[in-house]
């Protein structure tokens, strides 16, 4: 099993681009939440652990996770509002956001007790890095999995609005690198976090893997660099595109058996290629439709993980 620990929130996205009055459309998200989906769709036994509001927003994002065979039983309830994301999709359909999160549910998320022992792998990121106090609980719980040595997934997917003190998160990323095995980000994340992929790699992961767009993935390791190309693809939007190549490694590695740092450290080139081949094709499947609407198994059938 994959846990995977973050929030879920609501995306308002723009029911029409280029139109800032066009109404807004309520979608399930959150970086970790789409991961958890999206590796569910691919075929993986996934639990999500977060903090979901009881409120209509809650149930729905649990309904979901439901309805896509994501193990629930590390999900934390609270009467808090659920947190709202305001999507602006901007040229070539990359998206920003605005976000509401005073006193929503998932920034309460808690400390949890152990782990099913069937868990291989652990994945953390985005918001919930970032909002006080559950960043605290989860840098906590990332800490705790690394120790136990499960593999530790990372994925920052920065959003810059919500940090307050950039030097204090780029300590607290720093503080956590000795714990993680993959290293997943965007080069727009990796230029804001310093973009020392040397220092990180020596600090603790095995790989770091830097999406480029459309120009595709490359694998940083210390035994070598590894690049595939992007999947020729028409944008609708780019929305959890990112989410979806960090479950589809993830799924990848799985299915191989690499789900250790000492398995990632001995990855020959042939196998990067066909980790990020496959972690490119289940992203232009998610970029050629509108919403974090990760590919399914049977989508991606011909192409062997």
């Amino acid at each position: 099993m994959i846990v995977v620990a973050g929030e879920a929130l609501i995306d308002l996205v723009p029911e029409a681009t280029g139109n800032a009055s066009a109404p807004l459309v309520p979608a399930r998200g959150g970086g970790p939440y789409n991961t958890a989906v999206a590796l569910a769709r691919l075929g993986s036994s996934v639990a999500f652990c977060s903090r979901i509001s009881t409120d209509a927003f809650g149930m729905s994002l649990t309904d979901r996770l439901h309805e896509e065979n994501v193990v629930l039983d590390l999900v934390q309830r609270g009467p808090e509002p659920t947190t709202l994301a305001v999507a602006a999709i901007e040229a070539g359909g990359s998206a920003a956001y605005t976000f509401y999160c005073q006193g929503t549910a998932d920034r309460l998320f808690a400390l949890p007790g152990a782990l099913p022992a069937e868990t291989r792998a652990v994945s953390f990121g985005t918001c919930s890095l970032v909002l006080e106090p559950g960043a605290s609980a989860y840098e906590e719980l990332l800490r705790r999995e690394g120790r136990l040595g499960r593999f530790i997934a990372l994925d920052p997917n920065v959003r810059a609005g919500l940090i307050t003190d950039p030097e204090a998160y780029r300590a607290r990323f720093s503080r956590l690198l000795p714990s993680v095995s993959l290293l997943k980000l965007s080069e727009e994340d990796a230029q804001w976090l310093g973009c020392d992929i040397a220092g990180w790699l020596a600090a603790g992961p095995a790989a770091v893997v830097v999406t480029r767009g459309e120009d595709g993935l490359t694998a940083h390791t210390r035994g070598g660099t590894y690049s595939v190309p992007g999947e020729p693809v028409r944008v609708i939007d780019t929305i959890g595109a990112g989410d979806t190549v960090n479950a589809a490694l993830l799924h990848a590695l799985s299915e191989r058996g690499l789900l250790s740092a000492d398995a990632l450290a001995g990855m020959t080139e042939a196998d990067w290629q066909q980790v990020l081949g496959f972690a490119a094709r289940a992203a232009a499947a998610t970029c050629a439709r509108a919403g974090a609407e990760p590919p399914f198994a049977h989508e991606l059938r011909s192409q062997r993980p």
